[in-house]
């Protein structure tokens, strides 16, 4: 199969499962005509494929354009971490000489134990990309940023499955952060 077609079957199972327009209360607390919930379609069998393949095409991509060498890439637990995995396990059955590794960032760090925050394969000695299933306000890709740097990692970029046009983009580049989205509010509706 071809990416592009890769590309529009993955736009079809998000249209038919994760888009929802009506009136919803958002988690920033503002109110919207729109409701994402990529998390049906990133834990669909074919779904969690073709997010596989399409999102590591734009980070090898991106990785490329921006000459670097990605380690890894993980995002805030939960809307992340099926992405990461699909990603990851797309560059490991590509044969991809450098595989890329995953991680998942806690939203606490752990009560017990060693007390990570940052669970899996970070390696903060190289570039790693952080991941979000959605940007809205940008608020939880952020804090995913944040916490990769206190644990020494450096952020080359976002990877986000549907940015929804609302500030998201602009708030994370603000910061000095690029954002590369699969799908954007005005693909998907």
């Amino acid at each position: 199969m071809s990416l592009e077609s890769d590309r529009a079957e993955l736009a079809e199972i998000l249209r038919s499962k994760s888009v929802k327009t009506g009136k919803f209360t958002l988690a920033s607390g503002k109110e919207s005509d729109l409701y994402v919930d990529c998390r049906v379609t990133t834990l669909d069998s074919r779904g969690a494929v073709l997010v596989g393949r399409v999102l590591h095409d734009l980070l090898r991509k991106e990785e490329a354009a921006k000459g670097l060498s990605i380690g890894s890439l993980g995002g805030l637990t939960m809307g992340a971490d099926p992405i990461t995995l699909a990603v990851a396990m797309t560059s490991s059955m590509a044969g991809d000489a450098k595989v890329i590794q995953a991680f998942n960032v806690r939203k606490e760090p752990k009560g017990h134990g060693r007390g990570k925050r940052i669970e899996g394969n970070f390696d903060p000695s190289q570039p790693v990309v952080v991941v979000d299933d959605v940007i809205t306000t940008g608020d939880s890709t952020l804090k995913a940023i944040q916490a990769i740097e206190e644990e020494g990692g450096k952020v080359a970029f976002a990877l986000i499955l549907v940015d929804r046009q609302e500030g998201g983009r602009q708030n994370i580049e603000g910061k000095g952060y690029p954002v590369v989205a699969a799908y954007t509010r005005a693909d998907l509706v």
